[in-house]
């Protein structure tokens, strides 16, 4: 894969759009699709994302939030959008949004939303750069500031247990 591109790469060319319909094996007994089966379609299409946006592979450090907000069913058609909000050094956030569409009356849900975190890795598993996030949209402007407050909080967060577990030894 290519090195970093000095000049950032625009969000937009991160954008990757998965679809499946659910059967029967994706479900439990009541016909609800399990949010095991849905996070791993989100992780699958965040790692695309962050892996175009890099132009190497990325691995998953943190899915650090995951909203259910409306179930899935056999038969739905599920699609995952994902697309890289922020760039850090050599992490980057993907956002991305779940629907949910019922074939025979056409209804679509907005059934999932999700934030993750990946790590651009080089042949030897070490971190890497990766390019900054070039915005090209009101929207993404938004995205990419509303992830910085996310980092912000995830790094406060781990400052706070690190320094819970070192006041207890």
């Amino acid at each position: 894969m290519s090195e970093p591109e000095a000049g950032g790469r625009p969000a937009s060319a991160s954008e990757v759009v998965l679809a499946r319909q659910m059967e029967i094996t994706d479900a439990n007994i009541a016909g609800n699709v399990h949010g095991g089966t849905i996070m791993k379609m989100v992780d699958t299409a965040a790692g695309l994302a962050a892996a175009k946006h890099c132009g190497s592979l990325a691995v998953t450090a943190a899915m650090d939030e995951m909203s259910f907000m409306d179930p899935v069913y056999v038969g739905d058609v599920v699609t995952v959008k994902a697309m890289v909000n922020e760039a850090f050094g050599t992490s980057m956030e993907v956002g991305v949004r779940v629907e949910a569409e019922t074939v025979r009356t056409g209804r679509i849900v907005h059934t999932s939303s999700a934030y993750l975190v990946f790590v651009a890795v080089d042949e030897h598993g070490r971190p890497r750069k990766v390019p900054p996030l070039l915005m090209e949209t009101d929207e993404q402007r938004r995205r990419q500031h509303e992830a910085g407050l996310r980092r912000k909080a995830r790094l406060h967060r781990k400052q706070a247990i690190d320094e819970a577990r070192a006041a207890s030894d």
